[in-house]
């Protein structure tokens, strides 16, 4: 359904809303459609146009203000932040969403922090033999 600002929150998506939330105003956000000092739908607004919880958004603005996509300034809302690091925090961020998606895959099949850890290591140390073997993707 969209909700506010063109956010489009589905029930049936895997991911929790907040999650949700998060990943589409960061996608905005990369693709210039929220340009830096784009005002946010209040808490409240997006809370009521989604009927989810004032919890579920404020986690998500939370999330986003962790990774440096927004700025909340108290009393006049939150806006798409002025930074240079941003892509570099959205990337983070998504990194980090990808992350608990492998965790809670991860739980599902009874791997253990330790096998996971394993893994990710094999994956990571896979990743950095191609780049290394194709200098020229790692600047694509």
């Amino acid at each position: 359904m969209p909700v506010g600002d063109g956010l489009f929150l589905s029930a049936s998506d895997s991911r929790p809303m907040y999650q949700q939330i998060v990943d589409q105003v960061a996608a905005k956000v990369a693709a210039g459609d929220w340009p830096a000092g784009h005002a946010l739908p209040s808490i409240r607004e997006l809370a009521s146009a989604s009927q989810v919880s004032v919890i579920t958004v404020k986690r998500a603005y939370l999330e986003l203000e962790r990774a440096g996509v927004i700025v909340t300034r108290h009393g006049k809302g939150s806006f798409v932040a002025e930074t240079q690091e941003l892509p570099k925090a959205l990337l983070r961020a998504d990194l980090e969403g990808r992350l608990r998606e492998v965790a809670r895959a991860a739980a599902r099949l009874g791997v253990g922090i330790d096998e996971l850890k394993r893994l990710l290591v094999a994956a990571h140390d896979d990743q950095a033999f191609h780049t290394a073997a194709r200098p020229e993707e790692a600047t694509r």
